[in-house]
């Protein structure tokens, strides 16, 4: 049996091209969601991939439909052919129950692994890059070196610690980290 599954993105938009093709291409059910492709929560989805049963086809009238990013399309079209469940894309003719269809999907899989690998190749040749010219990535530390000495000579005069940290501008377990000593006091 095959399934269909129609999105569009807001409430104002239409569906009807999309059932209308689904039903053309003999979808017996079809289910649908009315929100942005990039949730995961889609509870149409959710339903047309718990309906489906071994042998059957989900169609949709377009990948993007499906979702929005290409990692998040192959994990979901994994786990159908894992539940023995084909998948069908109208527009890009990519039937995952042909030979063809798998050859295609498979060619997306590995590109998209090939383009995870690259990123994360660039990110850590940028980091690397940055290091070597002295920055550090991350949060910027919340106590400077003239904090830490502000906070010390406040302290050494007897000021309370919650006090001193509204001064240098932390919050006292903030101060307590950086000045562990600073327990002792209050």
């Amino acid at each position: 049996m095959q399934i269909g599954y129609a999105r569009v993105s807001g409430v104002e938009q239409n569906i009807d091209l999309q059932v209308d093709a689904l039903k053309s291409a003999g979808c017996k059910k079809i289910f649908s969601d009315k929100m942005s492709g990039a949730r995961s929560d889609r509870p149409g989805l959710i339903e047309a991939v718990a309906y489906g049963r071994e042998g059957d086809v989900l169609a949709v009238w377009r990948l993007d439909r499906l979702g929005r990013s290409l990692p998040h399309l192959i994990a979901t079209i994994h786990d159908l052919e894992q539940r023995g469940i084909g998948f069908r894309s109208l527009t890009e003719a990519i039937d995952t129950t042909t030979t063809g269809g798998k050859l295609v999907f498979h060619i997306f899989s590995a590109l998209a692994e090939f383009e995870r690998n690259l990123i994360r190749e660039r990110t850590r040749a940028g980091l690397a890059a940055a290091r070597q010219r002295g920055r550090v990535g991350g949060r910027p530390r919340s106590m400077t070196n003239e904090k830490i000495r502000a906070a010390k000579k406040m302290l050494a005069e007897g000021t309370p610690p919650k006090e001193v940290a509204d001064v240098v501008g932390v919050s006292v377990p903030t101060l307590y980290r950086w000045l562990p000593a600073s327990k002792s006091v209050a």
